[in-house]
C-alpha cells in the first residue's frame, strides 16, 4: 500500500495518496465524504483503484475538512 503524504496548501495541510507510476496522472476526485485509509480497507475500491493504477499514475486525495485533511474552520 502507497503511504499518505501531505501537501500544504497555504496553512492547511491536504492529505493524498498516489497509486502507481504510469505515463498519465490521473486526479479522482471522490464525493463529499472521504478518508484515504478508510476508502483504501474497502476491498472493491481498493481494486478500482489498482485497477485504473495499471495505466496511470493515480492520484487520491482527501478534501479539506475530510479525512486526513485539515479541517475547515
Amino acid at each position: 500500500m502507497s503511504e499518505v503524504r501531505f501537501a500544504r496548501s497555504g496553512d492547511v495541510d491536504i492529505g493524498y495518496r498516489v497509486v502507481g507510476d504510469g505515463p498519465t496522472d490521473l486526479v479522482y476526485v471522490q464525493g463529499s465524504l472521504t478518508h484515504l485509509e478508510a476508502n483504501w480497507e474497502l476491498p472493491q475500491f481498493r481494486r478500482y483503484c489498482e485497477g485504473l493504477a495499471e495505466f496511470t499514475r493515480l492520484i487520491l486525495f482527501d478534501k479539506r475538512g475530510t479525512g486526513l485533511s485539515d479541517p475547515v474552520t
